[in-house]
């Protein structure tokens, strides 16, 4: 399991398997291996007798926990969640190259991790690295009703509200037109 990497991105993984599990909560193995495999994985890791049904289990359930801090909106609470999965999950962190990889950080707890383990220490790990850098949540959950997919917003300008300019001029005309159906209503 592979943590790091030129052109690699954990919040990424983060955000694509949580929403991958968010559209589809019982996404087969196979799904979650092809997805992880995207993201870097080795195939030998990916592979049935080693990426087993328990262990996709694993990670659909950790990734469940994940999208509870992706759809965290306030600074404090999704620090503490993030604090709550070192505390549960992480280890000291140690610098590891393997794979082709650079030099990188693991924090979960080695190579008896599972991958659920591991997919929540690196991903508490990358989320915090993006909290204190920005300062602020550059992460979340679509506002638009109806959406709800993950995204990543850590561009210059105000917090993101929305995946993409669709949905966010999608909920601009919804509220343009409510706001003209009540002063229709309201005689103003």
């Amino acid at each position: 399991m592979s943590d790091s990497g030129q052109g690699f991105s954990v919040v990424r993984r983060v955000i694509d398997l949580s929403e991958a599990v968010r559209v589809d909560p019982d996404v087969p193995r196979a799904g979650l291996a092809a997805l992880l495999a995207r993201h870097g994985e080795r195939p030998a890791d990916l592979a049935e007798g080693v990426f087993t049904e328990t262990a996709a289990a694993e990670l659909r359930a950790a990734a469940r926990r994940m999208a509870a801090v992706l759809v965290e909106t306030d600074e404090d609470r999704a620090a503490g969640a993030l604090n709550d999965l070192f505390e549960q999950y992480g280890a000291r962190p140690r610098l590891t190259r393997h794979d082709g990889h650079p030099w990188h950080l693991h924090v979960d707890r080695g190579q008896g991790a599972g991958w659920g383990e591991w997919f929540l220490a690196s991903g508490a790990l990358a989320l915090s690295q993006l909290l204190t850098e920005h300062g602020r949540i550059v992460w979340g959950a679509c506002a638009a009703a109806g959406c709800g997919r993950f995204f990543l917003g850590t561009g210059p300008g105000s917090a993101r509200r929305y995946c993409s300019t669709t949905c966010a001029t999608r909920a601009r005309v919804a509220a343009h037109r409510q706001r003209k159906r009540a002063e229709r209503e309201t005689g103003r």
